[in-house]
């Protein structure tokens, strides 16, 4: 399971800006340039800057409005490894004897989409901000009201991506009361995840100094540390849907012939 993650983690260093890229692109395409920098100026300014986190999301997102067609088209490349990283992943954890062809170009179409419903969820997660943001700034209990509905928002925008991973992007399609059930708890560990990487990013840590002092280094290679847990978590919750997909109907006729005797 390490090993997998990392091999994903390699694939989502790869995807993630193009990915990030193109959904803010798209979604400055569909609601104004103007309307994403208003949505995000509270999340940016309530964001903790001891290891320049608001920086980093600020080049971000003026990144992608700034982003031409040209460049769009030719992120969509390397945003589509993504899917073909984890389809890799989600093949070798099923039984050796069960072969895939055409891993790669399987799970990059599958991933697409995703990647075309990105700008709606960036979209709904954008008009949230202003909200949780606000309350976080206030602070005390209306702090945690905000990190709360923070939580409740990121979950329930992911919910509906890992469902889909599960089901379409993994090979073998478990059956669907599986991959709700366990998608949607995946998906709710990984909101809390991403929300501990912010606290992360609150502690006044040299990143730098295992590295010389550089500290763009110790800046990518913490997400890459983050990005490996979230994908950890991604192929367990896999693992788990799988199992009960294939040895859930089983479990219960061995359950009711006993309770019949």
């Amino acid at each position: 399971m390490a090993l997998r993650a990392a091999a994903v983690t390699f694939y989502g260093g790869i995807a993630v800006v193009p990915i990030a890229l193109l959904a803010i692109w798209v979604t400055g395409r569909v609601a104004g340039a103007d309307r994403v920098r208003r949505l995000t100026g509270h999340t940016i300014a309530a964001l903790p800057s001891e290891i320049g986190a608001p920086h980093a999301l600020a080049a971000l997102i003026d990144a992608g409005l700034r982003l031409t067609p040209v460049f769009a088209l030719a992120s969509l490349l390397p945003a589509t490894f993504y899917g073909e990283g984890l389809r890799r992943a989600f093949v070798s954890l099923r039984e050796p004897e069960i072969k895939d062809t055409a891993v790669g170009w399987k799970g990059r179409l599958l991933w697409l989409p995703a990647l075309a419903a990105a700008p709606a969820l960036l979209l709904a997660m954008f008009l949230a901000l202003p909200v949780t943001s606000s309350l976080w700034v206030r602070g005390g209990w209306h702090a945690i009201l905000g990190v709360v509905l923070s939580f409740l928002a990121c979950w329930l925008l992911l919910t509906p991506v890992v469902i889909w991973v599960y089901r379409y992007v993994a090979p073998g399609r478990p059956a669907w009361l599986p991959a709700i059930v366990i998608g949607s708890f995946t998906a709710a560990n990984l909101s809390g995840f991403l929300h501990g990487f912010v606290l992360f990013c609150s502690l006044p840590l040299d990143l730098g100094a295992p590295f010389g002092g550089f500290d763009q280094i110790g800046g990518v290679v913490a997400v890459g540390l983050w990005l490996y847990l979230l994908h950890v978590i991604l192929l367990a919750g896999y693992a788990a849907t799988r199992y009960w997909s294939e040895h859930g109907s089983l479990v219960n006729l061995r359950w009711n012939s006993r309770t019949k005797r």
